[in-house]
């Protein structure tokens, strides 16, 4: 059985992360991998700290979509893959990967989820998480500073240097590919409820 595929994009901070695992919290008795987008950062190991430090993280050429697609291929067809991570503090991939076995769901999440037209066609349900652009830079000012040791200076000027231009040219236009686009300034029971509700009928189906 093919594996249904959901892919969650939506602004850095806007709470992608919050709702995969609300999906996941509703389907307890599901098969469900959730891969991060993020993880498949190219490898920069060539690249100096400063020269890493200066990269746009938020742009696609920055991101191995080729790996990503291969990897989703061979979880289609049932294959284990070993899977990239990615440490946010040296701004590198990590030395050591994760093991992915198949399963029946298989949740993409990242800001450019929906951008990548080889990845976006392989999704079955393609999901746009909204939020106040005031709120995702309180959210994401908190946890880089708290879990990314990241100064405030830093976390401000990269955000209106690369984030906030790149979420205008490439994040909030693949919201037009969204088959559902959720409001996460407030409670999104319904759309959870609907989302969830699609993945049983799909489940179903097959």
């Amino acid at each position: 059985m093919k594996p249904i595929i959901i892919a969650i994009a939506g602004g850095s901070a806007s709470g992608k992360t919050t709702v995969v695992n609300e999906i996941v919290e509703r389907l307890p008795n599901e098969s469900i991998q959730v891969i991060s987008f993020d993880d498949y950062y190219n490898d920069f190991s060539k690249l100096s700290m400063e020269e890493r430090n200066a990269l746009n993280f938020d742009h696609p050429d920055n991101f191995d979509n080729n790996l990503l697609k291969q990897n989703l291929l061979d979880l289609i067809d049932g294959k284990t893959i070993q899977k990239p991570l990615y440490d946010f503090v040296i701004h590198n991939r990590k030395k050591e990967m994760e093991t992915i076995s198949p399963s029946k769901i298989i949740i993409i999440e990242g800001i450019l989820a929906l951008h990548n037209e080889d990845v976006r066609d392989l999704a079955d349900i393609k999901i746009f998480v909204k939020c106040d652009e005031d709120i995702r830079f309180i959210r994401r000012l908190k946890r880089d500073v708290k879990e990314r040791g990241r100064s405030v200076d830093s976390v401000i000027n990269q955000y209106l240097d690369t984030v906030k231009p790149s979420f205008n040219t490439f994040v909030r236009p693949s919201s037009k590919y969204a088959d559902l686009i959720i409001p996460n300034d407030n409670k999104h029971d319904v759309a959870l409820e609907f989302i969830v509700s699609r993945i049983k009928d799909i489940l179903g189906e097959e």
